[in-house]
């Protein structure tokens, strides 16, 4: 693009005299651009010899369309002209004005150069009238494609290409029938054979120049080559001609052939005229050999492929299982699924397994074999503490086996029910039958009711040793301030006096000793873990005993059997009635006209009535009466009395803390704990007993949060 802008009308003459015999220079090819006339808007100057050389890329035509054209109109533009030319060729002459009757303006349309060049020369005479200054031109150009395989004037004589042209910008690609290939000119399709490999599921192949016979010879190979998975099937033309010899009715394919090549399998020429038909092949890859030599003529062949998936086997049965989806065939990647009936788990190989798929693979087998379906396994079920289990029906935790949890009769029984049963679920655990809420470690232990019989009640006091398991809640209590007594009133707690723990300093600062019941060798000692006095427990003088009551924590619980067993607690129903004879036991004093009074290793026992509250009032009175300088504790309702008035059976220093067993309801229940007394087997003197009853609801709360 050339624009010249001059303000002196010297400068501007003088310059164009110097550019009348120049052209401007060739530029480098652009798509698109704009040119001018000399001092455009302004009129252009006499005596003008100017030219343009347009270039677009190679495979493009320069396109120009005129915004503008305002020359001197004559006929023939013989004045001033503005010329158009494609190698020398002329393309228009143009001058005058739109819609002018001299001269020959372009109008609206555009000049289209045939190739990717174009020059425009533009030429003034020595006037330019003053009264009609002429102001020339203005115009852009771009580069415009150029169909090589559709213009007319490009294949007038010979085609750009001999078979199949394809346009492209700026340029044009050729291409050839099957059977044919591109000469060296890249135009030009000369007969030849495309073998390579084939590896869409489907597809048609030719030999060279079918149906015509080529005039040369050929020696083509095809490989279809499909995904393993699949097989192929090949479906010839009717018209099929391969040339062929016949000898005594056998035909043979000396020269010419189709050979067929399949792996594992031997390779099978084909010839003759009769087409193959249709041919099922059991293999994804197959090689096709065609070969002609050039004395013969054969027509050659065609045919159409397609791909099957390969078969698998019917998958076969599960037993105590299902196969599913149901098909008639199984074909490559279709899945199988196994679901094992209710009750039962998939295995395989020893293993179990969450879920089981197969997929039919490419050589036509399963690629997993069947799992098995085995009956599920609950495992043992779930131990019993101080009870057992066993099989009502079934066998080895299977499924739909039933057992039934039993406890060690008599010493305990089952919360709620006498027999609780549970079946093993298709969960895997085992569940309550009829909805029985039960946790089989939560079972009673059987209280106050000893396997062995007393023969005879004597006083603790030279009393005559229990029979063992006549009292097996009982134990004996040693500390480093004395020995006691308490009684067991569950699998890891004793119910004792709190005076027994602490005769000194509440609390105690060393636990107490806990030994078996009835010997002291029958069960190894035990520390205790946790003491619990009763709060309102309040002895620093000796002088007062309410509240005589404590607990003691075990480390571990006790198991339970026919010499340990724990004794009831009191409930609603048992009141203490005067005249009720309980019995009390312990490994307190016991006397012998030998020995005098000594501390027993065998547990003794004695039978004392309650007595009336006021007659234990009274033989406190009476006592004080004669023993004015002794202080003598306060009887409170928190306790009772019993004994003789003789004082011939008694309880005694050691007994403490020891059990007041009543009878009761086919049961004995703790009535008191063996708390204080004036003196032993004294005459009118009567022990005192903590009344447990009042401490019920703290036993249980001290037991719940500890």
């Amino acid at each position: 693009m050339l624009t010249l802008i001059f303000c002196d009308v010297t400068v501007v003459f003088r310059l164009l005299f110097v550019s009348v015999s120049e052209a401007l220079p060739l530029t480098d090819p652009v798509l698109f651009g704009e040119i001018q006339s000399p001092l455009y808007p302004v009129s252009y100057p006499p005596n003008l010899r100017q030219r343009w050389d347009l270039r677009v890329p190679e495979g493009y035509r320069v396109s120009l369309s005129f915004t503008h054209l305002d020359l001197e109109a004559s006929a023939g533009c013989q004045y001033d002209s503005l010329t158009a030319l494609y190698k020398e060729k002329v393309l228009g002459i143009f001058c005058g004005q739109e819609n002018s009757a001299d001269g020959h303006h372009p109008g609206h349309g555009s000049v289209l150069s045939p190739g990717n060049t174009l020059t425009l020369l533009m030429q003034t005479d020595d006037t330019n009238p003053e009264r009609h200054q002429n102001t020339g031109f203005s115009a852009h150009y771009q580069a415009i494609d150029i169909d090589e395989c559709s213009d007319p004037e490009l294949n007038a004589e010979t085609p750009v290409c001999s078979q199949i042209c394809l346009n492209t910008l700026g340029s044009y690609l050729c291409s050839c029938h099957h059977g044919y290939e591109l000469h060296s000119d890249q135009r030009t399709c000369v007969l030849s054979c495309l073998g390579g490999i084939f590896d869409e599921p489907e597809g048609h192949l030719s030999s060279p120049g079918y149906p015509t016979a080529p005039h040369h010879s050929v020696s083509c190979q095809y490989v279809i080559s499909v995904e393993p998975g699949f097989t192929i099937r090949l479906k010839f033309a009717d018209y099929f001609h391969i040339e062929s010899m016949e000898t005594e009715g056998v035909l043979s394919c000396p020269y010419h052939w189709l050979q067929m090549t399949v792996e594992n399998e031997s390779p099978m020429k084909l010839c003759g005229s009769k087409s193959p038909g249709v041919l099922a092949l059991n293999a994804s890859t197959v090689k096709l050999d065609y070969y002609i030599d050039d004395k013969g003529l054969s027509n050659g062949w065609s045919l159409d492929y397609t791909t099957t998936r390969v078969k698998c086997p019917p998958p076969g049965t599960v037993s105590r299982g299902r196969i599913t989806p149901t098909l008639d065939e199984y074909f490559y990647r279709d899945y199988i699924f196994v679901r094992c009936q209710m009750g039962y788990k998939l295995m395989m190989n020893g293993q179990e397994l969450e879920s089981y798929h197969a997929m039919c693979h490419s050589n036509g087998e399963w690629h997993l074999p069947l799992p098995e379906c085995h009956i599920i396994d609950c495992g043992d079920p779930e131990p019993l503490l101080n009870g057992g289990v066993s099989f009502v029906s079934g066998e080895r935790n299977e499924y739909q086996s039933v057992v039934q949890y039993r406890c060690n009769e008599p010493y305990y029984s089952l919360t709620g029910a006498m027999n609780v049963s549970f079946s093993c679920e298709a969960d895997r655990k085992w569940r309550a039958i009829d909805d029985v809420i039960f946790l089989p470690e939560f079972v009673s232990p059987v209280c106050g009711k000893p396997q062995v019989l007393f023969r005879d009640f004597q006083r603790v006091i030279g009393g005559e040793t229990a029979p063992l398991g006549s009292i097996p809640w009982q134990v004996r209590l040693i500390s480093d301030k004395g020995n006691g007594g308490g009684m067991i009133i569950s699998d890891q707690w004793v119910l004792t006096a709190a005076h027994v723990l602490c005769p000194d300093i509440c609390p105690p600062n060393t636990p107490p000793v806990f030994w078996g019941t009835n010997t002291v060798e029958t069960v190894p000692k035990t520390f205790a873990a946790s003491v619990h006095l009763h709060p309102e427990y309040n002895n620093h003088d000796k002088n007062h005993m309410d509240n005589d009551i404590a607990l003691i924590k075990l480390p571990e619980p006790i198991t339970f059997n026919q010499n340990v067993m724990p004794i009831c607690l009191p409930s609603e129903i048992h009141d203490i009635i005067t005249g009720d004879t309980g019995v009390v036991s312990g490994y307190g004093f016991s006397w012998n006209r030998q020995r005098g009074y000594f501390m027993s290793n065998k547990l003794k026992y004695v039978r004392l009535p309650v007595v009336d509250p006021e007659t234990c009032r009274q033989s406190l009175r009476d006592y004080k009466s004669q023993h004015s300088s002794t202080p003598i504790p306060e009887a409170t309702s928190n306790m009772f009395c019993a004994g003789l008035p003789d004082g011939s059976k008694d309880s005694c220093d050691g007994d403490s803390g020891g059990p007041y067993a009543l009878w009761r309801n086919d049961h004995y229940y703790a009535a008191g704990i063996v708390s204080w007394g004036l003196s032993c087997a004294a005459n009118g003197t009567y022990g005192f007993y903590t009344r447990v009853q009042n401490y019920v609801d703290w036993i249980h709360k001290t037991m719940n949060e500890n």
